[in-house]
This record gives C-alpha cells, structure tokens and sequence, in this order.
C-alpha cells in the first residue's frame, strides 16, 4: 500500500469480510481460461443479481477464479477504496462517484461505461394506489422513500423530481437502491424512486410504474480495474467479461441499457 492511503477501522473490516466471502466462493469451471485466483469487486448495489450471474459465469470459464463482491451504495465504495480498503474491481452507478477514485490516482487506466440504467416508481404489486406520476407521489399522506442525494439513485431522483417540477418530504432516505426498495416490499412505505432494474428483480412484489422525466435523469455506470489490485490480471479479465457479449447480454436482460 503506498503512502497517503492509511488504512482505517472500516477498511480492514472490509477487507477480512471480503477474505471470507473468497475463501466461501466457487471453485474453478471446466475448460477455459486460466485467469485465476479471486477478483474482488466493489460493485454497486443496483448490480447484485447480474454481477453476481456473471460472477458465477466468470468462475466456470477461468480455471481457480473465484469472484468476491462487494455491493453497497457507489460513494460509500469509493469511499473504501480510497481509504484502502483491498479491490480489484469498482463498477459505479454514477460517473461522479467513479472520479472520486479516479482523481485519488486509485484507477488503473480510464474508466469505461459498461450500461446505463433510469428510474421508476416502484409501487407495491397491482399499484394499489393509481400512481401515474411524479406528481401523484405529492398527495397528501403518500409515504415515499428516496435514497440519499449523495447516492447515484438519490441525485437521479433530486434530478427528475426538480424536471417535473414535484416537491415533496421522503419519510426515508436510504444508503442504496436496495434500501428503498425494501420500504415498498415491506410495506412501510406507499412508492419509492428506484432503477428500473431493480424495479425488475423484485417483479413479485412490486410494479413498477415509469414517467416521461426519467429521460433527464439517466446514470451512467463505469468500471475499471484498480491501481492497487492484488489480482491485476483477474481484474482486468473480469472488466473485459462484463464488457463482452456475454456481459452485455445478462446486463440487458436484468433491463440495463447498453451506451
């Protein structure tokens, strides 16, 4: 680890969080390259089903390869990375959270954008209540949830709020995606701005209901391989997988956008 980048409290938790989830991961595929060791990815939380698809993927074509993730919120993974925390790989939902680590000198070449996602009002299923709108979440004593602003999913909110010119008090402000979401799946709150992919993954028990002002809030999500990875070629090989083909097929069909 070289100057400037001590390691804190968090850090290392991370890290030996990060070391068991490896040491628990998949074994080596049949066949295929023999990229291996394991890849830590610090990934956004928007991506826990398809990175973990590719994940899987990943280790059954690479001989020994194990892939251990990260998810959270991008600016508290950038936040980690910066402080040392151990990773190969950091795929962001936002470009702002990505050039913390860029300009920190954490990255190992330019990062890419892999997809893009937008926003829904995720509703409970059969969308009880009739939302059609931003502006339905404004009547009195409907609950929502935002994710903070400082969060990819919460600026992206802030933005398409501000275009249809919407105002309103969230009951919550959650850390990532995931977090909003739960309060519509748990019933505590009546809807809440989430991707629309997420919107997808929780089908069973939430509708997703899309608005014309999402258009001005699409994110971007880069991904690189890191300066001090311990796994340099697995990171890179893991960056080129979740941008070849078959990256991008598991990506679309989870409802990312291809750039």
């Amino acid at each position: 680890m070289r100057a400037g980048r001590p390691r804190t409290v968090a850090a290392v938790a991370v890290a030996a969080l990060l070391a068991l989830a490896g040491c628990g991961g998949a074994g080596a595929g049949g066949g295929g390259d023999s990229t291996g060791g394991t890849v830590t990815v610090f990934a956004a939380a928007s991506l826990t089903e398809s990175f973990t698809r590719l994940g899987r993927d990943f280790e059954a074509t690479r001989e020994g390869a194990t892939v251990a993730f990260n998810f959270a919120g991008s600016a508290a993974l950038a936040a980690q990375i910066n402080q040392g925390a151990p990773a190969d790989v950091f795929a962001s939902a936002a470009t702002r959270n990505m050039a913390t680590v860029t300009e920190a000198g954490n990255a190992a070449g330019d990062p890419a954008v892999f997809v893009r996602n937008q926003l829904v009002v995720a509703v409970p299923k059969g969308n009880p209540r009739g939302f059609a709108g931003l502006a339905d979440l404004a009547r009195p004593g409907v609950k929502v949830a935002l994710c903070a602003e400082q969060v990819p999913c919460g600026a992206a909110a802030r933005t398409a709020l501000d275009a249809a010119s919407v105002a309103l008090t969230p009951v919550t402000l959650e850390q990532d995606v995931r977090g909003a979401l739960s309060k519509v799946r748990l019933g505590e709150v009546d809807a809440a701005l989430v991707y629309r992919t997420d919107a997808l993954a929780a089908a069973a028990d939430v509708t997703a209901v899309e608005f014309p002002e999402s258009a001005r809030a699409v994110n971007d999500y880069p991904i690189v391989a890191l300066r001090d990875a311990p796994n340099p070629d697995g990171a890179r090989a893991f960056v080129a997988y979740v941008r070849s083909q078959r990256g991008r097929t598991v990506l679309t069909e989870a409802g990312f956008q291809v750039p």
